[in-house]
């Protein structure tokens, strides 16, 4: 995995066709030059088609055969998702690609005519331009079981915030027409409250059904007993409830539509998981992750999703920076900016990490000792949150060392490091 500029550089030599491609929806715009900037062929216009895809390949070997070169590197921006499909071409046909940042091409496409002009014919060159200067980010595109999990993380996600939407409907829903219900239920998914939701959602029909009828009607479906002062809870909540009575056949239809909604996301949440499982199985090294306490199946499938292959990287600090968590400073002579994460880069993965490192530090006792020790040395002390972004990137260095030497977990490995960190801070 290339890191410097130079050896980006020196990957553009005399023998390299440099290809800008400015991506659409539906067309597609191309522009080639060599290893000095100087134009090749003219534009090309081709269609997000495989016939647009056969065309942008027999004018690339044109042009190569022409020219006299024997490799082709193409340059586009990310932009959205349009570029999947032509990237996935581009990669399958042997072609190297790089990625530039929209905010570089729009920054530098005012060297060449002083314009702030942005159209389809100048795009494509300072796209090639950013690339044969070495300012790119090399594509990576998984393969097999690591696109599989990163899809399945994408999934999960999905349905995730699906459930919580729903989650806030309901309880919008019990806000309005039955309060009390909290103070009987304290999760309104239970098996117990989900069912008094679907067969009596709110006051009027408790009281109509009875504590009797509630009883038999919770014996019936609920394994487990429920007490019976659960259902004198709930007849004496509906007494005193001050919730809303009007248009309630439509609301009462709305819930039963929320319900069927959480009952289908949820059935599908859990089948996603369960997949999710035996992908990770398959990842070698993988579940040696889950040795780790505080690390469960969401955190290690989110890593190996987002990084690939990790015999990909070199260092570990690759990942580190990979998911935004590379630090930044902006100091100028006398001035010294306040140091910070630079946020770029893979936002799943950072996110991940982040809301992993938390669930750790109330489960583990190594990184819980490691983030006390953090917060209270006497030298160069940190505050909560950089502490727990500094255990985020030993939580990297962790993952790289088991998942490429094929090592397990050592907790006394672990507390050995925090001893010997403890003493160069003193």
């Amino acid at each position: 995995m290339k890191r410097t500029q130079n050896e980006k550089i020196l990957q553009i030599k005399n023998e390299t066709l440099v290809v800008g491609i400015d991506i659409g929806k539906e067309t597609h715009y191309a522009r080639s030059f060599d290893y000095r900037g100087i134009e090749l062929s003219k534009l090309l216009k081709f269609s997000n088609t495989a016939e647009g895809f056969e065309h942008l390949d027999q004018w690339m070997k044109a042009t190569c055969k022409q020219q006299g070169k024997a490799e082709v590197i193409t340059g586009f921006e990310p932009t959205g998702h349009y570029w999947f499909t032509l990237g996935d071409h581009l990669n399958h046909q042997g072609h190297k690609l790089a990625i530039v940042n929209p905010f570089h091409v729009k920054r530098t496409k005012e060297l060449d005519d002083n314009s702030p002009t942005k159209n389809d014919r100048k795009d494509p060159k300072t796209i090639a331009m950013l690339v044969k200067d070495g300012r790119y980010r090399e594509v990576y595109i998984p393969e097999d079981i690591y696109q599989e999990l990163r899809e399945a993380v994408a999934e999960r996600e999905r349905l995730q915030k699906q459930l919580t939407i729903i989650h806030n409907r309901v309880v919008r829903w019990l806000d309005i027409r039955f309060p009390e219900f909290t103070a009987v239920f304290k999760q309104w998914t239970g098996k117990t409250a989900l069912l008094t939701l679907r067969m009596f959602p709110t006051p009027a029909k408790v009281l109509e059904t009875g504590i009797e009828e509630i009883m038999t009607t919770w014996r019936t479906e609920v394994k487990r007993s429920v007490g019976i002062k659960r259902a004198q809870a709930l007849i004496k909540a509906a007494t005193t409830s001050i919730g809303r009575t009007n248009g309630h056949v439509v609301l009462e239809a709305s819930l039963q539509n929320l319900l069927a909604e959480y009952d289908l996301y949820h059935a599908q949440h859990e089948r996603l998981e369960q997949l999710m499982s035996e992908l990770l199985l398959q990842v070698p090294n993988a579940i040696k992750l889950l040795g780790i306490k505080g690390v469960g199946l969401v955190t290690a499938a989110t890593f190996i999703g987002e990084t690939g292959d990790i015999h990909r990287f070199e260092d570990p600090r690759q990942i580190q920076k990979l998911a935004g968590f590379n630090l930044v400073e902006n100091s100028s002579g006398k001035h010294k900016g306040k140091t910070t994460i630079s946020h770029r880069g893979r936002k799943r993965l950072r996110h991940g990490l982040f809301m992993a490192m938390i669930a750790i530090l109330c489960r583990n006792p190594e990184f819980r000792e490691l983030h006390h020790n953090n917060i209270t040395r006497g030298k160069n002390p940190l505050n909560k949150m950089q502490s727990i972004v500094a255990l985020c990137g030993k939580l990297i260095r962790v993952f790289y060392a088991i998942l490429s030497k094929d090592v397990d977990y050592n907790p006394e490995k672990m507390m050995g490091d925090i001893q010997k960190s403890m003493k160069i801070a003193a």
